[in-house]
């Protein structure tokens, strides 16, 4: 029999099992990433970003198209992290403006709804690159154009759209080259692929395993009500030890344990020799135990009442959210009675040393995150609260921070929010130092761009996997030199690797180089690196800063 729509209540949950199937095979998605660093992070970034979305979809009140596409579109902007986050969340974006005003769902809306998705993302990148998720989701659009022509049957169309993807995204090594060489599929394209998948498997009917959905999501609001303790079937949690006085054989066993799933749920039923403990909630503990003593004296009982345990918790937790939102307002009402500086900076960086230096130039908010882990929109936003300026700079320092950075200024209104897209953090630092303050803001933006551009950087790590790239035979535990655009050197020492890294790096013009030596790394043998290269490079000057960072031994920039 033929299914010719979806209505709300199927979309929600079709959206909902696409969650947490990406959010189940987010290390199978991270391990896709093409650099075999121990921070890829693809999976990661898109579960997180959907799952924010999760929260605002199941924190609602009235189940409505309109709403239901409001709280997709809002929390996955704001939650979005990573450039495949923010792809994703750009496609859910799309998906949501085209279906908010539908009362039920077709194969034609689902097709315009396809269409507005892939349009709305290759909007949000600046240079679309092919290979991608963003091929795997025009794919899905173009497939959908062509199946509205055929059938208007969700069960013909739907099972076809997916298998389009899965071709689609089998083809991305042919597309991009370094996938091929990875021997990897887009990371992003199979993340949207899974999400996908998942939708399907509610639409089907298929039994959904929801676990950390909504409590998997990143701190969830508390949302306290009168009747918050009826949640709970059985308000007892009941515990006590049975001493056997007779043998308690397997069958005893089973029909205690019938016995107690008569009266609540949660059982615990372990015999071990002449002893027998038992856990079980329930409205009426009496007949729990009664029904024990006919197999022995009780000991250690303890019964605790869940609802009244709950309440208080929920009380607390209120009390608690009050006090935040309290402080909070405390410090929104301070900053908007201070006048505004014209000039303020946000600066994405992880490790004490880093942190310490972008303070030291005048950085107003650090965002803690980069390599390790990629800050939402929603972080973003933040740290613009925050900061009482009418201008802000915002310094991303990886590449896969800046399309968070432009979302989030696409989403303020009262202030100038001017991204400069420094893709390391030498860059951000170099960006920082060139600030002119006799300069307006259109040109100190244009300085900055220009001097991030002469700054070279080259990252040393770890491998995590085996894999061949950049014409390089890599295995797990190798040491890598990373530069800007691939590997540069692969070795056995860190101090070797940095040494030929940086032998790439530096040319005729080059005159600075800085080190930034990571939390793994002794100050010892930095010092000692630094002696080496000061003897290697007798005409440059070098600079060395303890920079904390997990995971690089060695952030090196040339300028």
């Amino acid at each position: 029999m033929a299914t010719n729509t979806i209505d709300v209540e199927m979309l929600a949950s079709m959206f909902l099992a696409g969650a947490q199937n990406i959010e189940a095979k987010k290390e199978m998605i991270n391990e896709l990433n093409v650099f075999p660093v121990p921070d890829g992070d693809t999976g990661t970034n898109m579960s997180l970003t959907i799952m924010a979305a999760v929260k605002e979809v199941t924190a609602l009140e009235k189940l409505d198209m309109t709403s239901l596409a409001k709280a997709i579109s809002s929390g996955s902007l704001r939650g979005a992290r990573g450039n495949s986050g923010v792809i994703l969340s750009q496609l859910l974006r799309g998906f949501t403006k085209s279906i908010r005003e539908e009362s039920v769902i077709d194969v034609p809306a689902l097709a315009r709804a396809a269409v507005r998705a892939k349009e709305t993302a290759y909007k949000a990148v600046m240079k679309p690159k092919e290979g991608t998720i963003l091929t795997v989701a025009r794919g899905i659009a173009d497939k959908a154009q062509e199946l509205v022509q055929e059938t208007d049957d969700l069960e013909v169309f739907l099972p076809k759209i997916i298998a389009e993807a899965e071709e689609v995204l089998a083809k991305t090594p042919d597309m991009l080259p370094v996938l091929k060489d990875a021997g990897v599929v887009d990371s992003g394209g199979q993340g949207l692929l899974e999400v996908l998948r998942g939708a399907y498997d509610a639409f089907l009917g298929k039994e959904v395993d929801y676990t950390g959905i909504p409590s998997g999501t990143p701190s969830a609001e508390i949302r306290v009500s009168a009747d918050s303790s009826e949640e709970i079937k059985f308000g007892y949690c009941t515990e006590f030890i049975i001493l056997t006085e007779k043998e308690f054989t397997e069958t005893d066993e089973g029909e205690f344990k019938e016995y107690l799933s008569s009266i609540g749920d949660s059982i615990v039923c372990v015999a071990d020799d002449d002893v027998v403990k038992v856990h079980v909630h329930t409205n009426d503990p009496g007949l729990a135990i009664q029904k024990a003593l006919t197999f022995g004296q009780l000991s250690r009982m303890k019964i605790d009442n869940m609802r009244e345990e709950h309440q208080e918790k929920l009380i607390k937790d209120a009390e608690r959210l009050a006090k935040a939102q309290a402080e909070e307002a405390r410090e929104e009402k301070k900053a908007k009675e201070e006048p505004r500086k014209p000039v303020g900076f946000i600066a994405v960086s992880i490790g004490e040393g880093l942190n310490d230096i972008f303070r030291e130039l005048g950085v107003d908010y650090i965002i803690e995150g980069g390599q390790t882990m990629n800050p939402s929109t929603e972080d973003m936003l933040n740290a613009i609260e925050q900061v009482n300026a009418e201008t802000i700079f915002i310094l991303p320092n990886n590449k896969n921070i800046v399309l968070a950075a432009n979302q989030a200024r696409d989403l303020t209104a009262d202030k100038e929010i001017v991204v400069i897209p420094t893709k390391t953090v030498p860059q951000g630092v170099t960006a920082v130092i060139n600030y002119n303050l006799e300069e307006d803001v259109a040109t100190n933006e244009g300085i900055m761009l220009q001097e991030i551009q002469n700054v070279k950087t080259g990252q040393v790590t770890y491998a995590v996997r085996d894999t061949h790239i950049d014409g390089k035979e890599i295995h797990e535990g190798d040491i890598m030199g990373i530069g800007d655009y691939g590997i540069l050197s692969v070795g056995t020492s860190v101090s070797g690797t940095a040494k030929d890294m940086l032998s790439k790096l530096v040319d005729a013009d080059s005159e600075l180089i800085s080190v930034y030596y990571g939390e793994e790394v002794p100050e010892e043998e930095a010092q000692k690196f630094v002696a080496e290269m000061e003897e290697f490079y007798p005409d440059m000057d070098i600079d060395a800063h303890y920079g904390g960072q997990p995971i690089y031994y060695y952030i090196l920039a040339v300028e």
